[in-house]
């Protein structure tokens, strides 16, 4: 017998798993275009940029959070970007790739 409560629980875990599918979805879009902003600033063009992005998007599985792909990205950039300046572009296209993830989930 299912109850409001049943119902209302598995509502929760549906959107749970939703917005952690969303969550990911956001962060990889995020890893790719930092990547293809870095890929920019390190002249790389075509298929060169496009697999640099690449390397940066599965950065971010080797530990939780972003340090690992801000890590890369520091080593990668020294001298063309500072930490501020790759921090700074992490976020803004944080908020890009959340608002692309969101638009394409209508």
């Amino acid at each position: 017998m299912n109850t409001t409560f049943d119902d209302r629980e598995r509502g929760y875990e549906s959107k749970f798993a939703h917005d952690e599918s969303l969550r990911f979805k956001a962060d990889a879009r995020r890893n790719r275009l930092v990547g293809e902003w870095a890929a920019g600033l390190l002249g790389k063009q075509g298929d060169d940029a496009r697999a640099y992005a690449l390397s940066i998007v599965t950065s971010d599985f080797e530990e939780p959070g972003h340090e690992d792909v801000f890590r890369k990205l520091s080593a990668d950039l020294d001298g063309k970007a500072t930490e501020a300046e790759i921090r700074a572009k992490m976020a803004e296209l944080m908020t890009v790739a959340r608002h692309q993830i969101i638009g394409e989930a209508d």
